[in-house]
């Protein structure tokens, strides 16, 4: 195995917990979240002979992990959603009231935050989840910066008036 080849997967590597995390925040279930994650590191092992190497690898990445769950999307909405009945299951105990409460807060969050646009939604995830700067963003996204810092900050109204109601 070449060095270079054996330098990009040691940096794929190092990127798998951010990348399962962004995945998660787009698809707000862990075992999505990992079939996009290895989805994504499976793309791009295949196609690394097309990645520009003046630019990180991370931007290239994310690119494609949000690419394929667009194309995610669109194929549910051409099939329908299915949901599994077992998934609306769940046990309390006594203890776990706070916790439950807790989750119960993030889950409507999370829901808010995925009933937004896609491209707000993408871009709030990778500024305000993944920590990217408004720079690194639309350089993943292929947008003008003043857009990320629009996109943001129409995601973050929208949430804080939804919140704001209760």
């Amino acid at each position: 195995m070449n060095t270079e080849l054996s330098q990009i997967q040691n940096e794929l590597i190092e990127l798998l917990p951010k990348l399962r995390r962004f995945a998660y925040s787009l698809t707000c279930d862990l075992t999505n979240a990992d079939d996009l994650t290895q989805a994504s590191i499976e793309r791009a092992m295949s196609r690394i002979s097309t990645w520009d190497s003046s630019r990180p690898l991370k931007f290239w990445i994310f690119k494609i992990a949000k690419n394929l769950w667009l194309d995610q999307l669109r194929a549910q909405s051409l099939r329908g959603i299915t949901e599994d009945i077992n998934d609306e299951l769940v046990v309390v105990k006594d203890n776990e009231q706070a916790d439950m409460e807790t989750s119960q807060e993030l889950d409507e969050v999370t829901k808010k935050i995925q009933e937004l646009p896609r491209d707000q939604h993408i871009t709030l995830v990778l500024v305000a989840v993944e920590g990217y700067s408004y720079k690194e963003a639309a350089e993943m996204l292929d947008v003008p910066i003043g857009t990320v810092m629009s996109r943001v900050s129409r995601a973050r109204k929208t949430l804080i008036d939804h919140f704001d109601k209760y």
